[in-house]
């Protein structure tokens, strides 16, 4: 378990350090093209392939992270009942919006994200449902079993705060990723929204929900009964992709964007970190017990 541990931390810090390197390229590299210039040759090649598959590289280490992290701690059958059904359906809800505009709206993908499954959606977008989506689903499900409401209904909530955690990312990414000098996806009509159609977000939500609500139906009822330090990773998955899209969009477009900016904090930074703070630094004494077995049977 503790190579299991490492690997994961690893895998955090290289996800965080490829997400830096990236926002170095897009802010203060590629708007100096006499920075590349000045290059010797072999320093342009490598600044090019780093650039092509910069996206590539950190999407992966986000999903390497995640799935150790859930095999240490939520075990083998959760990883994959959340991981194959978070990406079969976000990859459908994908090939769909790119081909019909349902459920997003008409959009396509650029390049930098890797193979293009069917010409349509870079292998590495639903790998980044499944990493976003596992961190947003965890941090709600914990935070809805510090309730007292009855079991059905914190599953449920789960589903829905995961999704609108998941969506409000959305809302500093999509700008991010599709507005900017350096696109890696674009509306083919442009929606009211900041640049998007309304229904990119009940898109988000809806995906978002599907996969979560399979996830649970798999998961059964027993509680994932995680303490405080055991959220740290999908947290900080949150935050750190998050705070990419954020400084993105606060630096490369105009000051209207800062409304997505506050929305994204309102619906995703601030519940994340009320759901993490909500879960206990250790489990009580009680819920830890575990009766002997003369105790189970009963004794006079």
């Amino acid at each position: 378990m503790q190579r299991i541990l490492t690997a994961e931390r690893g895998s955090l810090i290289g996800h965080a350090v490829s997400l830096l390197f990236g926002l170095a390229g897009l802010l203060l590299v590629l708007p100096n093209p006499e920075f590349i210039a000045a290059l010797p040759s072999i320093g342009q090649q490598a600044f090019g392939f780093s650039m092509a598959n910069g996206g590539v590289v950190y999407i992966l280490l986000g999903a390497i992270t995640m799935s150790l992290y859930a095999w240490q701690h939520l075990g083998q059958k959760r990883w994959l009942s959340f991981m194959l059904p978070a990406i079969g359906l976000s990859l459908s809800s994908e090939l769909l919006g790119t081909s019909t505009g349902f459920p997003f709206g008409a959009y396509g993908y650029l390049s930098g994200l890797g193979y293009k499954i069917a010409g349509l959606v870079p292998f590495t977008i639903p790998l980044s449902w499944f990493y976003m989506g596992l961190g947003c689903y965890v941090l709600a499900r914990a935070g809805c079993e510090q309730t007292k409401l009855p079991l059905w209904v914190q599953q449920t909530a789960a589903i829905g705060i995961g999704a609108i955690l998941l969506t409000a990312w959305d809302f500093v990414l999509d700008p991010a990723m599709s507005q900017t000098p350096f696109p890696f996806w674009e509306f083919n009509e442009p929606g009211s929204f900041f640049g998007m159609p309304y229904r990119n977000i009940t898109g988000w939500v809806g995906t978002g929900m599907l996969f979560m609500g399979v996830a649970t139906l798999i998961w059964g009822k027993p509680p994932l009964r995680l303490r405080r330090a055991q959220l740290n990773t999908p947290l900080a998955i949150y935050l750190i992709n998050f705070a990419f899209g954020a400084v993105i969009t606060l630096t490369q477009l105009d000051t209207s964007f800062w409304v997505m900016m506050l929305l994204g904090i309102s619906f995703g930074v601030m519940p994340a970190l009320l759901l993490w703070k909500s879960v206990p630094v250790e489990l009580n004494d009680l819920a830890d017990y575990t009766p002997t077995m003369a105790e189970s049977i009963g004794t006079p």
